[in-house]
């Protein structure tokens, strides 16, 4: 028996049109220009969305092609994030922190043929643009398209150019929901990028999770500070999700130090905002040395790296703001699990809930499997690899690029850890990065957050290194807090209490910057790297 429901097709086409419709004068998206804001409607936003897709058109756009986009979170990149799919091409969101030679293989792996450009990373894209081999059309967004020069066959357009002239209303296609709207790279920190594509579809149901109480709540009372990069995971889904319920965005374009975004917060009042745990570490440093009235602020959500508590606290004691602790990934789209805590739970049960990584929603399946293949309980304690599978979960990379990622239709995430009965997912390690020391299991990520509670330590990072009689010993790296001291002894004995005997790291080193990913992660590999290389100043403790 078949329902009587309408098929009505999940696409952006309809977040397109209910943004810039119903909630068109009321919600804005906000530029920050490094002096000030600049404002556009969303109804001018999709007035201009029309006018991109009739350019494009014009350049050749009729069907599927990927339009790529190397630009920043402003109003411009947003107007794309909308033209783009509800035209019926692919928009390719090119990560501008990736190696040159990774950039190069993302953009010809994907086949890109028109790339809108912000006019300050012209400089970066220029010595890529001759290795890109499917590029013929390159759009210069902000700034002079006479600054680029391009190789011999590639046509260069000025984007408000390109736009003058063209009708502000579009034939939005009627398009099959499960056709890919938008792809992402990886970061690939240890292969090339590897491709993910979203359908309108999952974007569709992934937009009203973020809107859902158990995601980032957001509703058309919000003003959304993205921070996230829009080349990164899709912003976490927040411009989609802004337009679909009328909140409106506030974009930091290329200003995202401390100093700018805290007068971001200052000046235009946003009510919550999204990162990764460094960029919050930034902004609390900066806070403590220039206090500005952040109070508009209901919550962060952080993701991207595991957020130590200590950092969640400082904000809540000091600011009162709620750090909401979330957990996702390229491949899936990314909101994966998000830290609210169950009603009822009072004291330091809270703190419990809201350092793990969160309670998978309905739209995200998960199992822990063992070293042997089996599946384990939610029992809080087993501890395997976390599998997961959704609507807004990937099934494959683009090219079919390492299907060993892939099984029995179950996305192998690489993270390790155990849930909870009550669902909460707590990872304790990457598969990679588990410090295997004499038969038994030590978290990396566990100490990391353990170290960074000593109020001398700005960031901590733990990786495995060789040991004769334990084949592998926790080797700890400290970033200290200006002006702060402290030796390794003092720290180790700051673990003791909170650490069983035999995990307490005998190597230490300290360094004056963590090694990063083009995500914000740590970039252990880098940090291993160093290690055998011999240039870490590394101390043993007895």
């Amino acid at each position: 028996m078949l329902s009587t429901m309408q098929d009505a097709p999940l696409s952006i086409t309809r977040i397109l049109e209910q943004g810039s419709g119903p909630h068109g004068a009321s919600a804005q998206v906000i530029t920050w220009t490094g002096e000030g804001s600049r404002r556009r409607s969303y109804a001018d936003v999709g007035r201009r969305a029309a006018q991109l897709a009739h350019a494009l058109r014009g350049l050749g756009v009729t069907g599927d092609q990927r339009v790529g986009t190397f630009m920043w979170n402003n109003a411009e990149h947003l107007e794309a994030y909308l033209a783009v799919p509800a035209m019926g091409a692919v928009l390719h969101t090119l990560n501008i922190r990736l190696f040159p030679e990774q950039l190069v293989y993302v953009a010809n792996h994907a086949e890109d043929e028109v790339v809108l450009v912000d006019a300050t990373l012209v400089p970066l894209f220029s010595t890529m643009l001759p290795e890109l081999r499917t590029v013929r059309h390159v759009v210069v967004v902000g700034g002079d398209a006479a600054a680029l020069e391009a190789p011999q066959g590639i046509e260069v357009h000025g984007y408000e150019e390109l736009l003058a002239g063209q009708p502000t209303e579009f034939p939005w296609p009627e398009l099959d929901e499960r056709s890919a709207a938008a792809m992402c790279y990886t970061s690939g920190t240890t292969a090339n990028p590897k491709g993910v594509v979203y359908s309108h579809r999952s974007i569709y149901l992934h937009s009203m999770q973020v809107c859902m109480t158990d995601g980032m709540a957001l509703s058309q009372a919000d003003r959304a500070l993205a921070i996230v990069p829009m080349f990164h995971a899709m912003s976490w889904g927040l411009p989609y999700a802004a337009l679909m319920v009328g909140a409106s965005i506030i974009m930091p374009d290329r200003f995202l130090q401390p100093e700018p975004l805290v007068r971001m917060i200052a000046d235009e009042r946003p009510t919550m905002a999204a990162a990764v745990p460094t960029i919050w570490q930034g902004v609390l440093k900066h806070l403590a040395d220039d206090p500005h009235d952040v109070s508009s602020l209901r919550e962060v959500v952080v993701g991207g790296a595991a957020c130590p508590p200590s950092l969640m606290k400082t904000f809540e004691q000091q600011y009162g703001i709620p750090v909401v602790h979330a957990w996702g990934m390229t491949e899936t789209s990314p909101l994966g699990s998000v830290a609210r805590p169950p009603a009822g739970v009072t004291g330091e049960r809270v703190w419990e809930y809201r350092a793990s990584q969160g309670r998978l929603p309905a739209g995200v399946q998960a199992r822990l499997v063992g070293d042997g293949g089996q599946v384990l309980p939610w029992d809080g304690q087993s501890v395997g690899e976390l599998e997961v599978r959704g609507p807004w979960v990937t099934a494959s990379y683009y090219g079919d690029a390492d299907p060993e990622k892939f099984h029995d239709g179950w996305l192998r995430t690489g993270d390790v850890g155990h849930i909870s009965p009550d669902g909460f997912l707590r990872l304790t390690d990457r598969a990679k990065d588990v410090i295997k020391s004499g038969g038994e299991w030590i978290s990396s990520v566990e100490l990391e957050n353990k170290v960074m509670d000593h109020p001398a330590v700005a960031e901590a990072m733990v990786i495995g290194v060789p040991d004769e009689k334990w084949s592998e010993r926790p080797l700890v790296a400290v970033v200290l807090r200006d002006g702060e001291q402290v030796d390794p002894a003092e720290l180790r004995d700051f673990l003791a209490g909170s650490v069983a005997k035999w995990q307490l790291p005998e190597y230490w080193t300290f360094i004056p910057e963590a090694p990063k990913t083009s995500v914000g992660k740590f970039d252990k590999k880098r940090l291993r790297q160093q290690h055998a290389d011999g240039e870490l100043d590394v101390t043993r403790l007895g």
